[in-house]
């Protein structure tokens, strides 16, 4: 099961680790084939499964492939932040079009991932949301040409 340390971080044991493997492999596996192969019952994996959903340990989700959804233009854009980056990372997070946010040690203070439609879409997104948000101090963009490897099978070592 999931239980929480003293500073709130989620501590799983080795079942749940388990469970969460079966599921990266095939987030679609049967309770049943995970119960088996971690030793639990059916009814057991669904609760942990619930109870791991429930604490945002994991989140199961369908993956897409961008351009086939009609998303022609991704990049990572590098953030640079006058203050506390707390302000800001939080109103990128609202932002539909940004898929992840990291607080970074390095050039730039936050990194992030964004979405669009196309590069008119982009450049709304950077000129006039990103680029306005109070305590933005400048931005670089990497705009992806090409997308040769995305997984999410990193397993729980």
């Amino acid at each position: 099961m999931a239980t929480r340390d003293r500073n709130g971080t989620p501590s799983i044991d080795s079942v749940s680790l388990a469970i969460i493997e079966q599921l990266q492999e095939d987030g679609r596996r049967p309770y049943a084939a995970i119960g088996k192969a971690v030793g639990l019952s059916e009814a057991a994996v669904r609760q942990r499964v619930q109870k791991l959903l429930d604490q945002g340990v994991m989140q199961i989700v369908a993956v897409t492939d961008p351009l086939t959804v009609g998303f022609r233009r991704q990049a990572m854009v590098g953030i640079n932040v006058e203050g506390d980056l707390d302000p800001v990372a939080d109103a990128l997070t609202t932002m539909e079009e940004v898929e992840y946010v990291v607080m970074t040690a390095g050039s730039f203070d936050l990194l992030i991932e964004i979405v669009c439609e196309d590069d008119d879409h982009l450049l709304q997104m950077i000129n006039q949301r990103i680029r306005t948000l109070p305590g933005v101090r400048s931005t670089e963009s990497f705009v992806y040409l090409k997308l040769r490897k995305q997984t999410y099978t990193w397993g729980t070592r």
